[in-house]
């Protein structure tokens, strides 16, 4: 299981539990919450990272896979040597994607982005400092990726999103948290 980063630092911890055996103890459980928000908040301050970029890890024993897809090669690098200074982390293995550059890939990402984002359910997760709902294009596949409040901005996200003209397909991996 991969967590996913939503703008919130502290928000992966939990389900990173279940790699650990059933009679770990609480000691254990905490070190292993406390390096996932270690490398949660890493990740969510790397420079330039964006609306258009989506991060995600795994760790596993002091392991960390990373995953995700990002504009910039910089930002798969700056990931990178930001989750190996994290307290716990032995070994990293980076899985990061670099999206490819397109102009047409830009004007999706750009409208995708004043479609979702310009909504006004939705234009509150826009004043975050890491806004929430991720936009990831792909030779003009779009994903939503990220976390939103309920049931019914998770849908409105995915109806503004389906309004661009030129998407060759739509996913909606958007969860509901908080």
């Amino acid at each position: 299981m991969y967590q996913r980063l939503n703008g919130r630092a502290c928000a992966a911890g939990s389900a990173l539990l279940l790699f650990w055996p059933a009679w770990s103890t609480g000691r254990q459980e905490t070190a292993q919450e406390s390096i996932s928000q270690e490398i949660s908040h890493a990740l969510i301050t790397v420079p330039f990272y964006t609306v258009f970029d989506y991060l995600g890890f795994r760790v596993e024993d002091g392991t960390v896979t990373l995953v995700g897809d990002v504009t910039r090669p910089a930002i798969r690098s700056d990931a990178e040597k930001a989750v190996m200074q994290a307290p716990g982390v032995r070994h990293v293995i980076n899985q990061i994607e670099v999206l490819p550059t397109s102009a047409t890939d830009g004007r999706i990402r750009l409208a995708e982005y004043l479609a979702v984002y310009g909504d006004y359910g939705l234009n509150q997760y826009q004043k975050r400092a890491v806004p929430p709902i991720h936009i990831i294009v792909k030779n003009g596949a779009v994903t939503l990726e990220g976390t939103v409040s309920n049931q019914a901005d998770k849908q409105e996200a995915f109806t503004q999103a389906s309004g661009v003209p030129g998407v060759v397909s739509l996913t909606n991996h958007l969860k509901i948290g908080t």
